[in-house]
């Protein structure tokens, strides 16, 4: 039988541009494994480490940046097949200041864009998922600021 695990952590990775987001998307560098593939920030969590303190650590390390605020925004389950186990991908969404993104070796792009430019952009559909549930939250952000907030 297949093990269940919460190993990974997503982070959608957000800042304000005037009364839009913008989303930050990042391709695979040549090297790594998808080569090209555009996504937002992945991670396995590692041995006794929290989600929340995961997806800190992944976007510092895949980007550079801090996470201003941090939410809990979904769950979402994928098959692997090398190890015969459904992960759980604890989803995050991350609000940063600044722009400039400073890559880890995994990632050889970034870019700001859209909303609807990320959904187009985006490779994997969950991603996808990801920013439009980010999205519609922090719009109420008053209502998921006391059971979301990391």
């Amino acid at each position: 039988m297949s093990a269940v695990r919460a190993g990974v952590v997503d982070v959608c990775v957000l800042r304000r541009s005037g009364k839009t987001w913008k989303v930050l998307v990042l391709r695979r560098a040549a090297s790594a494994r998808t080569a090209g593939s555009w996504e937002i920030v992945h991670g396995r969590i590692e041995r006794n480490e929290k989600p929340a303190a995961a997806a800190r650590r992944e976007l510092r390390e895949e980007t550079g940046f801090t996470a201003g605020t941090l939410y809990s925004i979904a769950v979402n389950p994928f098959y692997l097949l090398k190890t015969d186990t459904v992960q759980m991908a604890i989803v995050f969404a991350a609000e940063v200041k600044g722009s400039r993104a400073v890559l880890g070796e995994e990632h050889d792009a970034a870019k700001w864009v859209s909303v609807g430019a990320a959904a187009k952009a985006l490779t994997w559909p969950r991603d996808v998922e990801a920013v439009h549930t980010a999205i519609r939250l922090l719009s109420n952000r008053r209502v998921i600021e006391s059971t979301l907030r990391a």
